[in-house]
């Protein structure tokens, strides 16, 4: 299995807009973050976790022809904007398959009414097929997934386990009998925001504890904010395990 991190930045991405912050400033490509995202590569199949608005831009980047399906973790905007630009991909496989729970599937249709119109439906929009995730395993092809509930302050969210990975972003709580679904992995892939408490993520030292508890192998961080810090700098402060995570970084279980 082939992970790839699109992006690892919060909501606003790094560099913040119009910020002087000297973390916005640096020139290390590693303190450049695009918005959450992952690309999941085993055998021919080929899947993304969330899709925000840079979504066009980390699949160019990617050189990312097809993919087989989008799982969505919840319905915020850095994690769904860019559910147009799956147009390329219909034109040239047909429906694409969506994975969320019902709760975010209804917000989506919403958002992208005219995508979800059964009526009209205007030439050229996307045509998805939209699968209920409940907080049970689940088939994608030959793999077992497993969803991780979680609670984003007071918003329910989840991450997913394939296989020997895990992938949770945007956690602040997650039940102990959640956690025994990922004990002992080999790669877990968690959010840290910053080192300063925060009301809806993960600070960096609950994020560490919460990467001791579950014990996996190798761990790392995604959905930082620049108020983290320089990526090498904080790399120096983290046990030997656990690597913050940076777009474009490839790793293979």
């Amino acid at each position: 299995m082939k992970i790839t991190f699109l992006g690892t930045g919060t909501s606003q991405g790094v560099p913040v807009i119009g910020s002087t912050h000297p973390v916005c400033l640096s020139t290390d490509f590693k303190d450049k973050r695009l918005r959450v995202s992952v690309l999941i590569e085993w055998d021919s199949y080929v899947y993304v976790i969330d899709c925000g608005p840079d979504f066009r831009q980390q699949m160019l980047r990617a050189s990312c022809s097809k993919i087989d399906g989008i799982l969505f973790t919840h319905e915020h905007s850095d994690h769904v904007a860019g559910l147009d630009d799956v147009r390329p991909f219909y034109f040239r496989q047909g429906d694409i398959d969506i994975y969320a729970h019902e709760r975010v599937l209804k917000s989506l249709a919403v958002r992208f009414d005219y995508i979800f119109n059964t009526g009209y439906k205007y030439p050229g929009v996307p045509t998805l097929t939209t699968h209920v995730v409940e907080n049970t395993p689940f088939k994608l092809h030959n793999l077992e997934v497993v969803p991780i509930h979680g609670m984003h302050h007071k918003l329910q969210v989840f991450g997913y386990r394939f296989g020997d990975f895990a992938y949770l972003t945007d956690m602040k709580t997650v039940e102990d009998h959640e956690i025994e679904k990922i004990k002992n992995i080999k790669v877990l892939v968690v959010n840290a925001l910053r080192e300063e408490p925060h009301l809806s993520h993960f600070n960096l030292k609950e994020a560490l504890d919460f990467i001791e508890k579950v014990n996996p192998e190798t761990a790392y961080i995604t959905h930082i904010s620049h108020l983290m810090g320089f990526h090498e700098q904080v790399q120096k402060k983290l046990p030997k395990h656990v690597f913050l995570a940076y777009d474009t970084l490839e790793i293979t279980i």
